[in-house]
């Protein structure tokens, strides 16, 4: 009788990617394997880490340059794939990974489950693997990513997504958000907990890819009236920013103020004065020690309340809480 075997994860480490992409999801693996084993585990449980080149060669450079010797290729690999994660996706790839994404398109039926880290959801689109499923994407790239693939349906609020076998995660350390619920998934929450102390991670991150995200472009507006308007706002988040207050210091009518700002922003001025509000009061929550009642008063969110709501709305978190994740180092050591 056939001695049953380790759930074999292969991950595809995609050229130009942050190390981390990479070695989040090697290392949960590799700690729920070593935990399993030590708890005496049966034949065939636990995992066998499979680096797997996407390219014609087994050496794959990352971003930072650390270079990383693959055990084979994809278009090599000849046993069973329990989970195929791709990490991250070179953006100068889509137009030259064709093989790649043949082979993607064609391994994905014959998978237990597939993933992607980061950018890496860009290689299961171009498959074919997401058209009409949920996903996630890094937050940086969601519009893009909505505009090249429209039947799929993108929320970048998450750290990863489940739709059906196909698992989506966002920016960078999400991939390690990731493996750990695919622990949990096939073992239970204890090996997971176990996962992540040994690792000192947690096994549940709290908030969202919203937290990391940033509200406004403000470059990308540089010459339309947002863009003008932005120094003057800033200096005078306290006063009545109302849109008929921008209009006239704008010289423009309420209606073409409106109709323009809109066309141009992709966004009411409310709105757009309500996101820069939240994003400075972020900034003050960073890197200064002004209370809640000071910062609320300086961006003209209100009292506490007001601010708490406004910025549950935007960042799903309490300014608090984002406080407390963000504070930079220097000012949690004083």
């Amino acid at each position: 009788m056939p001695v049953k075997q380790k759930k074999l994860i292969v991950i595809v480490p995609m050229p130009g990617t942050f190390l981390l992409d990479i070695a989040g999801p090697v290392d949960v693996f590799t700690a729920a394997d070593v935990i399993l084993n030590d708890m005496g585990a049966s034949p065939g449980e636990g995992y066998n880490v499979l680096l797997a080149s996407p390219l014609t060669t087994k050496k794959i450079t990352t971003k930072s340059r650390m270079e990383l010797s693959c055990e084979t290729r994809v278009d090599a690999i000849d046993k069973p794939i329990d989970t195929l994660i791709i990490a991250g996706f070179p953006m100068a790839m889509l137009e030259t990974s064709g093989a790649f994404i043949s082979w993607l398109h064609n391994t994905y039926p014959k998978v237990r489950r597939i993933c992607s880290v980061c950018v890496g959801t860009y290689a299961l689109a171009e498959a074919g693997i997401l058209e009409g499923k949920h996903a996630t994407t890094h937050w940086q790239f969601s519009q893009d990513f909505q505009r090249r693939y429209p039947g799929i349906m993108v929320d970048t609020n998450p750290f990863y997504t489940r739709d059906g076998n196909v698992y989506t995660s966002g920016g960078v350390a999400s991939g390690i958000d990731l493996s750990l619920a695919l622990v949990e998934e096939d073992y239970g929450r204890d090996l997971a907990l176990q996962s992540a102390r040994k690792l000192v991670l947690y096994l549940k991150r709290t908030g969202y890819q919203s937290q990391f995200s940033s509200l406004l472009e403000v470059h990308t507006m540089e010459n339309s009236i947002a863009g003008k308007l932005h120094p003057w706002i800033v200096r005078h988040l306290q006063e009545d920013l109302r849109v008929e207050h921008l209009a006239e210091h704008c010289n423009m009518s309420l209606r073409n103020f409106n109709r323009v700002f809109i066309k141009e922003t992709g966004m009411t001025p409310a709105k757009f004065v309500e996101k820069l509000r939240v994003e400075i009061a972020r900034k003050y929550l960073e890197d200064s020690d002004l209370s809640m009642e000071q910062i609320a008063e300086k961006c003209g969110l209100g009292g506490l309340v007001s601010m708490r709501r406004t910025f549950m709305r935007h960042m799903m978190v309490s300014p608090s809480d984002y406080r407390r994740s963000f504070r930079t180092s220097l000012q949690t050591l004083n």
